[in-house]
């Protein structure tokens, strides 16, 4: 294997034709380099898409009102009802399955926003009662403060969360808001925590907007009763959350007496569901470029294997020589087959390097350019990929020099010897 005339030969028949072994390195180099940039884009695509959950806890589903559709027990079609406190003791009683209740309900209903005032700033955002388990739903990263607690939802304390994009809003540069005052509807609460999004582009624009004070207080302040807007449940680990989904939609058709084959009435949303879809369709795209690269890189790996058949018919005599001489088919054989691999071997990697540097070029530029990356970010193949596809593509070099080793010990030394080309 270290035999250093051999590897002198390996450098002189690759040197003494040096167009041939450039284009036909080209091929490998391409096969692997177009494999890497499309695994790479493939993961940029995942990661920005899946950055724009953030850390939301994929088990979950929603839950919020709809018209009833179908006449029921005296009550008309068409039908509007709320969720009300007493469905959060019967949920959380009734469905051992759960692991987090969040109720939520917010001023001005769905996407509404109220005005907000301190000192002489003010804007409009939306307003959200929230019980502190909300946040190991959605979570948030607190950069100052805290978020709400149990003491804050039993005491119906007047304490409020706000988002990055408030505080810019509200707030002096540099000035610390934990423990100021600000209005909302003529209401002063006082600020205890500020939170960033984590995740990316619009939706984390949207999230630091928010302001989130206890459910309770909500409720309280702003006259809602005991109306509850909607809920967010998580299933406990093990258990599809679509089972949770199931026995939360019967029991909250029962309570509010709708139709038990009335679909529409009960508005739900499975996150669980939607991620594996997505993460289907990941897997898809994963599959297809693999066989689409492979494809490509069998390509450069055929042209190997053709033109080492070249190679071996120019060398036909050289090897009837040194079959003459004593030369074992095996070592012939390792000869023609090392040429392969190392022809591409380095081609391969060469390709493997180029392909992970452009993309870490990419990614470098991305993140530094503030150019909007909401649905592309940080692409690139991990270590263990670019291990597999270069161990491959050995594999595949000694397959390539296989066929013309053979046909090199299948000719008879005097025949090789009288060879003419």
């Amino acid at each position: 294997m270290f035999d250093l005339d051999r590897w002198m030969e390996i450098y002189h028949v690759l040197r003494s034709n040096k167009l041939r072994t450039f284009l036909t390195a080209f091929g490998v180099f391409w096969g692997i380099f177009m494999l890497v940039i499309m695994l790479g884009s493939g993961n940029g695509l995942q990661n920005g898409i899946t950055r724009n959950f953030g850390d939301m806890a994929t088990n979950s589903v929603f839950f919020w009102t709809e018209s009833t559709t179908i006449p029921y027990k005296g009550f008309t079609r068409g039908r509007t009802f709320d969720y009300d406190n007493s469905d959060i003791t019967a949920l959380s009683e009734g469905i051992p399955e759960i692991k987090y209740l969040a109720p939520r309900t917010n001023v001005g209903g769905f996407n509404g926003s109220s005005s907000v005032i301190r000192n002489l700033k003010s804007g409009q955002f939306p307003i959200f009662g929230d019980y502190p388990v909300f946040n190991k739903i959605d979570p948030v990263t607190i950069t100052s403060g805290r978020f709400l607690n149990d003491f804050d939802l039993s005491e119906k304390r007047k304490v409020i969360v706000i988002g990055q994009r408030v505080v810019d809003i509200l707030f002096e540069p540099g000035e610390n808001p934990i423990n100021q005052y600000i209005r909302i509807n003529g209401v002063y609460f006082k600020v205890i925590g500020v939170f960033r999004s984590k995740r990316n582009g619009e939706a984390a624009n949207q999230d630091n907007q928010r302001i989130h004070m206890p459910f309770t207080t909500l409720q309280r302040t702003f006259n809602l009763g005991n109306s509850v807007g909607f809920f967010n449940i998580t299933s406990k680990d093990g258990i599809p959350v679509s089972v949770v989904e199931q026995k939360v939609i019967e029991a909250l058709k029962k309570r509010h007496f709708v139709a038990p084959e009335d679909d529409r009435a009960i508005g739900h949303f499975n996150l669980e569901e939607e991620f594996r879809k997505m993460e289907g369709l990941f897997n898809g795209i994963r599959w297809l470029v693999w066989i689409v690269g492979t494809g490509t890189l069998l390509a450069g790996i055929i042209g190997v294997s053709n033109i080492m058949l070249v190679v071996v018919k120019e060398r036909t005599r050289e090897i009837g020589i040194q079959r003459a001489l004593g030369a074992t088919p095996v070592k012939v054989i390792t000869q023609v087959i090392t040429e392969a691999v190392v022809l591409t071997t380095f081609s391969g990697y060469f390709g493997l390097v180029t392909g992970v540097g452009l993309l870490e070029g990419i990614s470098y530029l991305l993140d530094h350019s503030g150019v909007n990356t909401e649905m592309f970010l940080h692409p690139g193949v991990n270590f263990n990929v670019a291990v597999t596809a270069l161990a491959i593509l050995i594999i595949a070099g000694a397959a390539a020099g296989l066929i013309p080793a053979r046909k090199a010990v299948s000719v008879k030394p005097i025949d090789a010897l009288r060879f003419e080309l």
